[in-house]
């Protein structure tokens, strides 16, 4: 007797804007949160890593390993999980399921009817239906900016990533590396700036258009913030290393 394919659903959830938490991509296999059942350690991944352009659930006949959740910490610390995807024949097929501090991962091999897993990839792709403005903003940016090399080069910054996050509702941040990855790979001085712009209630395409419009115009590293790589990186580079801010002193009284 052949075993029906297992069905595919890419569950969106999004934490109460104002609240800490993260954007997740939820897989729901034959109606169950497979997650859900064997990792509590921290949230699905992004669907912004997991529905993008070519994202490795798209299968092919070469295995790719899919992370699809990872710990608060990390990984490495307190796990995660991630599945090998691969297409066979008719089939999309997850099985190898690996969480890097556990013996073993108790989920069986699925398998999808590739025609219905495709078409449920492309739904969840297209659907944005659950972004707030501010998400819409930096994804309508980002997807305005990537791979552009005009203003990048003529301000000697990489773009990083453009994000919106649930705790800062009104506002999205922009990374930017700077002089790019090929200064970290080489061991040149490098930092990473952050943009934080607020968005408004217009509409999201013309305040990504606008944004692009100040991108081009000036130089995003004279107002954002260094953020990353190293004091002694800031001084070689000539920009101020950010101060942390140290906790008021109680005073005996």
């Amino acid at each position: 007797m052949t075993t029906a394919p297992n069905l595919l659903s890419l569950r969106i959830v999004v934490p109460p804007l104002g609240t800490e938490g993260s954007v997740e991509c939820r897989p729901i296999v034959d109606g169950r949160d497979v997650l859900a059942e064997v990792f509590d350690a921290g949230p699905a991944e992004d669907p912004r890593f997991l529905l993008a352009p070519g994202t490795p659930l798209r299968a092919t006949d070469t295995p790719r390993t899919v992370r699809l959740a990872e710990a608060h910490c990390a990984d490495a610390c307190c796990g995660g999980i991630s599945v090998t995807v691969r297409r066979e024949g008719r089939h999309v097929v997850w099985n190898g399921w690996r969480n890097p501090v556990a013996a073993s991962v108790d989920l069986p091999e699925l398998r999808f009817d590739a025609d219905r897993y495709e078409a449920e990839l492309d739904r969840a792709a297209a659907d944005h239906s659950w972004e707030w403005p501010a998400r819409t903003v930096a994804r309508l940016l980002e997807e305005r900016v990537h791979g552009r090399t005009d203003w990048l080069t003529a301000w000697e910054c990489e773009l990083l990533s453009v994000s919106a996050w649930p705790s800062e509702p009104d506002r999205l941040t922009v990374l930017l590396l700077h002089p790019g990855r090929p200064a970290i790979r080489d061991g040149h001085p490098w930092l990473q700036f952050r943009l934080s712009i607020p968005v408004s209630d217009d509409h999201p395409a013309a305040q990504a258009e606008a944004l692009v419009s100040r991108l081009s115009a000036e130089d995003p590293r004279t107002t954002a913030e260094v953020c990353g790589g190293s004091r002694a990186y800031a001084a070689q580079l000539g920009y101020p290393w950010p101060e942390r801010r140290r906790r008021p002193t109680a005073t005996a009284t």
